[in-house]
């Protein structure tokens, strides 16, 4: 009872408050409550939905900024792929150092490292060649005006259109350093200049015997690593080249590129320091070995590429492993500004060859429906000719698989010699000394 009348009270004093401010006490039912959850959820989503946006456009934004850089990165990979090194010629200086006739394969590897850049696209225009002897014309070559790089005798990579640029004793240190660095006299032609610029890539390659820090030129006079490096150095701060790459197939090889400090270089060598470069395919039938192993497989590994190869330097470098060489080939490439994977072949084994290739008709002004109808007539001509392909004109590949050829068989020396005394021992034992008088 006494809290039922407390209660009471409680609500009657609130009652006579609401009706002292001028508000009067209301009834509260579900529909009322229903429509005013209505009206105010409406009021209260907007917030909520500005902040659900900005939370959206910030993750947006978040994930965009992340992705900026990876998009960077995958614009200038689509960059470098489309314009390469920037290179937009290409030069070759091939020097062989060594004379007589025992070092016949120096000469070979000069020549077919010749024939494949030749092949590959870059004119004798652009290429150095140095020869320290003529094996060609040497009297002991059983084959005169020919050098062949495999014992089938199918290869001749002298060919017949062969410009030496420097021969003989042309060859010294000198000379190649002058070639190099373009201190040369004003009355040298032009075919023996080196005239590369800041975009030129330059393959050079050398060849002979050497030791640890240097390369012999023919027996009388070396070049030192420190006196090529110093020189290349000259060339970059001449600006005579874009990129290099050197390659040398002699023994202790590598001793040759450990002084190199100019940028943008790229190193080869068929030895590691204090090991021998080896020969390979010796024949008989001259008596000299035709060509050094590290070379040998280089050549063979070109033959496979055309000038459209997208095959990069890491496959070079894997061209001749210890177990084909027996030398422990070996390469540089802090120098190089590029990553390996990223230089193909023919940027220094080929030629620049930057062709737009578009399907659009070209109308001009001046003879328009001429050239519309020749146009057509060429492209009627091109859907019925087949597809070009690239010429294997050294098929080198097909030739160092095939077995070598027999020989004609001739007698040994003295058998001829040998028959004729045992036929006269015979006639002597049979007839005698008093018999030879019916003879003679």
């Amino acid at each position: 009872m006494f809290l039922n009348s407390n209660t009471k009270r409680r609500k009657g004093s609130q009652n006579d408050l609401r009706q002292s401010c001028g508000l009067e006490p209301t009834k509260v039912h579900s529909s009322s409550l229903l429509s005013l959850s209505l009206q105010v959820f409406p009021l209260l989503w907007v917030p909520v939905q500005m902040m659900l946006c900005f939370g959206l456009k910030t993750e947006q934004q978040e994930s965009a900024r992340l992705a900026a850089p990876s998009r960077t990165r995958y614009l200038q990979d689509q960059a470098e792929q489309f314009f390469r090194s920037g290179h937009t010629n290409n030069w070759a200086v091939l020097v062989c150092t060594s004379r007589f006739w025992f070092n016949y394969r120096h000469v070979a590897n000069t020549l077919s490292v010749y024939r494949s850049v030749k092949r590959l696209g870059i004119p004798d225009s652009h290429i150095v060649l140095m020869l320290a002897d003529d094996m060609a014309c040497n009297p002991r070559n059983p084959k005169p005006a020919t050098v062949f790089s495999h014992k089938n005798m199918e290869l001749n990579v002298y060919g017949d259109d062969v410009e030496v640029d420097y021969r003989s004793y042309e060859v010294t240190v000198e000379n190649f350093l002058r070639v190099l660095t373009g201190r040369i006299p004003p009355s040298t032609p032009r075919s023996k200049r080196l005239l590369s610029d800041d975009r030129s890539n330059i393959l050079i390659y050398m060849t002979g015997h050497g030791g640890n820090g240097f390369l012999k030129f023919q027996d009388s006079e070396e070049i030192t690593n420190i006196e090529l490096a110093d020189a290349f150095e000259q060339m970059w701060q001449k600006r005579r080249y874009n990129e290099l790459l050197f390659i040398i197939d002699t023994c202790q090889g590598a001793s040759m590129y450990e002084r190199f400090y100019s940028p943008n270089i790229m190193a080869l060598a068929s030895s590691q320091v204090g090991e021998d470069s080896l020969s390979h395919q010796p024949d008989p039938a001259i008596g000299v070995h035709l060509m050094d192993r590290y070379t040998f497989y280089v050549l063979e590994f070109l033959e496979e590429i055309n000038p459209a190869s997208q095959t990069n330097m890491n496959d070079l470098f894997q061209v001749c492993p210890k177990s084909l060489c027996v030398s422990t080939p070996g390469h540089r490439t802090d120098l190089f500004q590029r990553d390996p994977k990223n230089v193909l072949i023919t940027d220094f084994f080929g030629s620049v060859r930057k062709v737009e290739i578009t399907t659009e008709t070209i109308n001009l002004q001046q003879g328009s429906e001429i050239m519309e109808s020749s146009y057509k007539e060429d492209q009627m001509d091109e859907e019925l000719m087949e597809p070009l392909k690239y010429a294997e004109q050294l098929p080198v590949a097909q030739i160092i698989h095939q077995k070598p050829k027999l020989k004609d068989w001739h007698p040994p020396g003295g058998f001829i010699l040998g028959l004729w005394a045992l036929i006269i021992m015979v006639f002597f034992k049979t007839y005698g000394i008093k018999h030879m008088k019916f003879i003679f």
